[in-house]
């Protein structure tokens, strides 16, 4: 089955991501490159940063504490968290989504799905994990890129914002690049090929250059279901 994601962002001005973070600086060079720069550029993107440190009470900015219960490592305290989602959501209501291994994994579809969304907050965790009464009372959505632990929420984050800046309006020179995408159309993409004609003795295949629009495009889908069932039969 398809994904229904046909570009909603040509509906919307502008989409504007918070993201919070005990190391915001993470992302400086990720937001001046490529296709996130291009959108930021363009306006259709806005990223906010936070440092969640901020919004400490602790005079030491602390915001982690040993977990109740005698187990090992450390857990991000509420209130710096707390904070500052009310001061994200101050503007007004927006998902508010915790990038965690216990999260549902990261799809075309949700990335599709958000896309139409117009303000959401993005929430990096750390250490061993949050507090669990901010997830319950704050968190709508948590998301995971894959069955492995990475040491914050970072690079989740990163790989979210790169997927929904992508599917806003403009971004992509032409749009039908993004729409021939794997998992768009709910299967793998198909093999591609550039110039040279030959390389080290591998051709490119024929139907590729013999202009039939409608014979390639056949070539395309049949390319594209092979792909999908011999990598990815699950997605059939």
């Amino acid at each position: 089955m398809g994904i229904s994601c046909r570009m909603v962002s040509f509906f919307i001005a502008k989409m504007k991501l918070d993201v919070l973070s005990l190391f915001p600086g993470a992302f400086t060079s990720f937001l001046e490159t490529s296709i996130v720069a291009r959108a930021i550029a363009k306006g259709v993107l806005t990223v906010n940063l936070d440092d969640i440190r901020r919004y400490s009470a602790d005079k030491h900015q602390k915001v982690d504490d040993y977990p109740y219960g005698g187990f090992a490592g450390m857990v991000a305290t509420p209130q710096p968290l707390w904070d500052a989602i009310k001061a994200c959501l101050a503007a007004g209501p927006a998902p508010v989504i915790y990038f965690s291994p216990q999260g549902r994994r990261l799809s075309q579809k949700i990335l599709c799905d958000y896309a139409q969304e117009q303000h959401i907050i993005l929430l990096c965790g750390h250490y061993k994990e949050i507090d669990q009464r901010i997830r319950r009372l704050m968190v709508s959505d948590e998301i995971s890129l894959g069955d492995f632990v990475l040491s914050g929420g970072e690079l989740a984050a990163q790989v979210f914002i790169d997927g929904i800046a992508r599917l806003q309006d403009g971004v992509l020179s032409d749009i039908s690049s993004a729409q021939s995408d794997s998992f768009y159309h709910g299967k793998l993409g198909f093999p591609c090929y550039t110039r040279p004609e030959v390389f080290i003795e591998q051709k490119v295949p024929d139907i590729l250059l013999s202009g039939n629009h409608a014979k390639v495009q056949d070539w395309a889908k049949a390319e594209s279901e092979i792909l999908t069932r011999t990598r990815r039969p699950d997605l059939l």
